[in-house]
């Protein structure tokens, strides 16, 4: 079900790290925000990634999937021409909502995982597949709260959510573990549950503790405990691509390279940088 190189390594395009993204020698796949792409013409060193045969994924924000609303078409079309222009072999989004009743909320938030939830979201998901020329991939999201009285497992949640719209999987790992650890749960026992059949590539981030929740924070480097999960999954199914997510507070080049290393090391893969 892998759709991107296999053993590859990535990590998220930001302006912020571009000169270190495009100095990358092994890099294999990179993703971009769709929502800040930038109309008209990609960024020049983008677009130099892409002449130099570095796949590109839009990761969207802001669809609202999980909304009980229909997806906003400015959103949707701004959407579908981020992987028009990119040549992307597939996009991705979230399993959440951003807005309900004219109101944004500014953050992911979680869907309840009831059956009028998976409703709305086959809806929606649908809908974007109606007009994405690409397969579509959805990704779990680290939730710091469970809605009350949910009628299924997050394993069982997914599952069904994929079957009905035959999506693929985005699996974050960081959010696998930020999930089972803010639940009392077994990290590895959440992740052996999802439908790891289904993956299209998979993210790696850090996180931090913080009034007694771990926050997937995006700014911070990946704990170890992430890594083992990493080399869990790359030991056990078909090597996926796995990305590095960093969107703020970045490190100094060497260090950033070297939480790059740490990853492929964990997964057995060929160092990129």
């Amino acid at each position: 079900m892998t759709v991107l190189p296999d053993h590859g390594i990535g990590i998220g395009w930001r302006p912020e790290i571009a000169g270190l993204v495009a100095d990358l020698p092994g890099l294999r796949f990179t993703e971009v925000v769709a929502e800040a792409l930038p109309t008209g013409t990609p960024p020049a060193m983008l677009t130099a990634l892409r002449e130099r045969g570095v796949t590109v994924v839009p990761h969207g924000t802001r669809l609202s999937l999980g909304g009980a609303e229909p997806v906003e078409k400015a959103r949707l079309d701004r959407f579908v021409d981020a992987a028009r222009r990119l040549s992307a072999p597939l996009a991705s989004e979230h399993i959440a909502y951003v807005r309900g009743g004219g109101i944004e909320a500014g953050h992911l938030l979680p869907v309840p995982r009831s059956r009028e939830a998976i409703a709305a979201l086959t809806r929606n998901v649908r809908a974007v597949q109606a007009e994405l020329p690409v397969p579509l991939a959805l990704e779990p999201i680290a939730a710091l709260f469970d809605w009350p009285d949910d009628e299924l497992t997050e394993a069982q949640f997914l599952t069904e959510i994929l079957e009905r719209t035959d999506a693929l999987l985005l699996l974050d790992v960081a959010n696998v573990y930020a999930n089972a650890r803010n639940r009392g749960q077994d990290p590895l026992a959440l992740l052996s549950a999802l439908p790891l059949d289904r993956i299209a590539y998979v993210h790696v981030a850090g996180g931090a503790e913080a009034d007694g929740r771990y926050h997937d924070t995006h700014t911070d480097p990946t704990p170890q405990p992430v890594f083992d999960l990493v080399s869990w999954l790359c030991a056990r199914r078909r090597p996926p691509a796995l990305m590095l997510e960093r969107d703020g507070a970045y490190p100094p080049g060497p260090e950033l390279r070297g939480e790059l290393d740490r990853l492929a090391d964990a997964a057995g893969y060929p160092r990129i940088t």
